[in-house]
């Protein structure tokens, strides 16, 4: 019988270079020479579907594809080791001056960036406290949204264990301050809904020295929304990087105030015991989202947006040719602010349902995914296609809807 120690004495008496019991390969170095197999095709191996995305940023479509510079960032980046803290550290400054903020770190996505933002708001740098959320005993525990912002999302900030309050005037809010509040809550996308706006909300936490945050998970375009937030004085600005940015869908960033974003990364990865171990973002991701973050910025978006509405023209001016068939364009106001186009026809001219269409055009060749609301009508929009696609786009759907004529 050969034991563990015995093993290992034996195995380091071999030579560095020459086979490494019985696998035959080489040993340079300590460093193992690749292999030269073949590629794996791991979409066609177990059968995936991949699709043209004209449905938009959507984390069941896994969102964006990231550009050649971000694979290559990544890429290179995984074959060498690097202190995840230095990683977060050096990026964070560069993102922090890019968006105007006081300090920056990269997170697992948006939903990620506002529960380690809020935990920062309720520790600070307490190592007890970081330990002990989501038991909130000794610690404030109320955060204030408006009612037309308490939607889904919230669950990021009641994970900290927080109560959520709702308001929906600037009395109501100065009313249910009192000295359990934390923080005031503020979602960028349902602004238009609420009756406080953003620079009431700002002035108003600023006046009860009352931290504010908000949620621009997919609001940009436009670019500016970058940094407008943080020039507006939100105390903490929580993005998702995975979208119009097109970083890797698993990264967001939270930025804003320096001593915040230092409190709030105590209870983000390396560091364990805190509520953010599970929310982990790899040296590959953080420095593959400053790069699509850098690239995003610097892209001549004026072009861009005339691209969008170029293609945009071409498959409503192709759809239109069917009878019956009416288009009309439209922009979100806030999150996706991209050109939309609505496509509808008549029932009596053309038997399809929405529903119908959409599983034409996804089990269609090649796989197409729209959205819709309507019975009669489908939406769709360009800023995910790729090269060329709105014309297969605008030809499948005219395709599917000629063949529908009754």
């Amino acid at each position: 019988m050969i034991n563990r120690r015995t093993l290992l004495k034996r195995l380091s008496a071999l030579p560095l270079v020459g086979a490494f019991v019985g696998t035959g390969l080489p040993i340079s170095s300590g460093q193992s020479q690749p292999l030269n197999l073949p590629k794996r095709d791991l979409i066609k191996e177990l059968g995936l579907r991949t699709f043209i995305n004209a449905a938009g940023t959507y984390t069941a479509m896994t969102a964006s594809l990231m550009p050649e510079e971000v694979m290559e960032t990544i890429q290179a980046s995984s074959r060498e080791y690097i202190m995840l803290d230095e990683v977060q550290d050096k990026v964070g400054e560069r993102i922090a001056a890019l968006c105007h903020a006081e300090a920056a770190t990269v997170t697992s996505g948006c939903w990620s960036a506002m529960v380690l933002g809020l935990a920062g708001v309720l520790t600070g740098t307490d190592k007890e406290k970081i330990a002990q959320i989501p038991n909130l005993k000794g610690m404030k525990s109320q955060v204030i949204v408006q009612k037309t912002h308490n939607v889904a999302y919230v669950h990021a900030l009641t994970n900290t264990g927080v109560q959520l309050v709702e308001v929906e005037t600037a009395e109501d809010l100065e009313q249910a301050i009192n000295e359990d509040t934390a923080m005031l809550w503020f979602l960028n996308y349902t602004a238009p809904e609420g009756k406080i706006q953003h620079e009431e909300w700002v002035a108003l936490g600023k006046k009860h020295n009352i931290p504010t945050m908000i949620d621009i998970a997919a609001d940009v375009p436009p670019v500016e929304n970058l940094w407008k937030y943080n020039d507006m004085g939100f105390d903490l600005v929580c993005i998702s990087g995975g979208k119009a940015m097109k970083g890797p869908q698993s990264a967001g960033i939270l930025m804003g105030r320096k001593h915040l974003i230092e409190a709030a990364r105590l209870s983000a990865p390396p560091r364990g015991n805190t509520i953010g171990r599970g929310m982990k973002v790899n040296k590959e991701e953080i420095l593959g989202m400053y790069v699509a973050l850098e690239k995003y910025i610097n892209t001549d978006h004026e072009k861009e947006w005339e691209s969008w509405e170029n293609k945009v023209a071409y498959i409503a001016e192709s759809v239109k040719k069917v009878d019956s068939v009416s288009t009309s364009v439209s922009v979100p106001p806030v999150a996706n602010h991209t050109p939309f186009l609505k496509i509808s026809w008549d029932p009596s001219v053309i038997g399809l349902t929405r529903t119908q269409l959409q599983e034409k055009l996804r089990f269609g060749n090649p796989s197409i995914e729209v959205i819709g609301n309507g019975d009669h009508e489908i939406s769709l929009t360009v800023f995910m296609l790729r090269p060329e696609e709105e014309k297969i786009v605008a030809k499948r759907i005219q395709e599917e809807l000629k063949a529908a004529k009754i």
